[in-house]
């Protein structure tokens, strides 16, 4: 295997049983009770924004965005990032990473978030979120809450719980029926 024959990719359905076998290998079954998971589970992921790395036929990496929401900030949730055992530590994840935010910056979108670690993403531009300003569906190590502010102020606007963008779609129209 050669760095060369890697190609980056924006992901399609055809993906979708290599980025699932990824995930479990990286993750296990232990990623569905994250907090991540129960947001990514509110309303699916952003397929334009999300790619993956082949060798040929082989998705060797992938990385997903889901659109969220927390009071008036608007962001999009950098996540699962996993990478096949035999193709860590040679860039890959931080490609793919630099390749999603260079998406979104295009995209218009004001800031990207993750639950990862700082040593990891902070040299790839994320820095911690205030701890209390943001808040999780389900219980979370607040030094993990990362964010890439792409738009000056878009991170100080993302306040209280953390949610798919779809529920708070709905729960501000609920909240303007009644």
């Amino acid at each position: 295997m050669s760095l060369a024959d890697v190609k980056y990719l924006p992901e399609t359905p055809a993906h979708d049983l290599q980025i699932e076998a990824i995930n479990d290998e990286a993750f296990g079954p232990g990623r569905f009770v994250l907090a991540a998971y129960k947001i990514r589970e509110a309303g699916g992921h952003e397929r334009s924004m999300s790619f993956v790395a082949v060798d040929g036929d082989i998705v060797v990496a992938s990385v997903r965005m889901t659109r969220i929401a927390a009071g008036a900030g608007r962001a999009l949730m950098l996540g699962p990032l996993a990478v096949r055992p035999a193709y860590k530590n040679l860039g890959i994840g931080r490609r793919l990473v630099a390749i999603a935010l260079e998406a979104a910056a295009k995209a218009g979108v004001p800031a990207v978030m993750l639950v990862g670690d700082e040593p990891y993403y902070g040299p790839l531009g994320f820095k911690r979120i205030p701890r209390g300003q943001i808040s999780m569906p389900r219980p979370v190590d607040l030094d993990r809450l990362l964010s890439h502010e792409i738009l000056p102020g878009a991170v100080a606007r993302l306040t209280g719980e953390v949610c798919h963008a779809d529920q708070a779609r709905v729960g501000a129209h609920m909240a303007a029926i009644a």
